[in-house]
């Protein structure tokens, strides 16, 4: 039977807890919290390590992660969003803030190396390219230090735009990595045409490799496949010490993971918090 107007329209499961019925709504509108942090400034960049295979307590460079905030200061989830938002302009929205604070932390800490995740669809956005070319104008040899990082499906999407963009950027040092690589349909021919400095390995095929014989012999294939371009290899998801042993086995030039670190909004080279018990 029809609710009559002004009857309670949420799911009965939700009436009785009003932590429940919150975390409700806000769900249901996720992209919508998204954009209200976009306007209001609530994203923050969350740096995680990426190490040396050879010798783990070396910093290859740092990634950058785009971490949005709700109205109360939590973490939205990347997964509740990303997929979705990469379809229409929010999308662009979030690679444009993500690229502007990667190139201001770049621009800061002159020692830094970092890769900062972009969609395949935001190269033809003009206020991303605009952030992108202003920063490589002001400031020499930043592109040396940047790494842009395209996952396998989004350069799948527009392979031609994709190689021609890395072709025109270059001259100004930018290094770009194939995220996610293993995980979809990109093919030899595509390698071929692509300007990729770097893949990471597909995180379904590094979790468990020390005791996989499936995962072994797909990631062997894969870094037989990078080699042949000249193309550096990064074992991402690495929070099993064995995994690690293994991968650095198989040549592996580096590794990312919570074994080495989680991303965090506070990395090695801002000034930390002082302890409370010490003060």
């Amino acid at each position: 039977m029809p609710l009559k107007p002004g009857k309670w329209t949420e799911p009965r499961t939700h009436r009785d807890n009003p932590l429940e019925l919150a975390a409700h709504v806000r769900d249901r509108d996720v992209l919508g919290n998204v954009r209200r942090a976009l306007d209001a400034g609530e994203v923050l960049l969350a740096f995680q390590p990426v190490m040396q295979a050879r010798d783990a307590r070396k910093v290859a460079f740092y990634e950058g992660l785009i971490r949005v905030l709700d109205a109360t200061g939590r973490v939205i989830p990347a997964a509740q969003f990303m997929a979705e938002a990469e379809q229409n302009e929010l999308g662009r929205k979030l690679d444009c803030q993500a690229l502007r604070m990667g190139l201001k932390a770049l621009k800061t800490y002159p020692n830094l190396r970092l890769s900062v995740n972009m969609s395949a669809r935001s190269i033809g956005y003009r206020p991303w390219r605009q952030i992108l070319n202003r920063a490589l104008k002001q400031t020499p040899h930043l592109g040396e230090r940047l790494i842009l990082e395209i996952s396998e499906s989004s350069a799948m999407t527009v392979p031609e735009i994709v190689a021609g963009f890395m072709a025109d950027q270059q001259k100004t040092g930018i290094s770009f990595a194939l995220d996610e690589f293993g995980s979809g349909p990109t093919s030899v021919k595509y390698l071929k045409d692509f300007y990729f400095d770097a893949v990471k390995i597909d995180g379904q095929f590094t979790v468990g490799i020390h005791d996989n014989a499936d995962s072994q012999v797909a990631t062997a294939a894969l870094m037989s496949v990078a080699r042949t371009f000249d193309m550096f290899t990064i074992g991402s998801r690495i929070e099993d010490p064995a995994d690690a042993q293994y991968l650095t086995s198989l040549g592996i030039d580096c590794l990312q993971g919570y074994l080495f670190g989680a991303p965090t909004v506070r990395p090695p080279w801002l000034p930390q918090p002082k302890s409370r018990l010490f003060g």
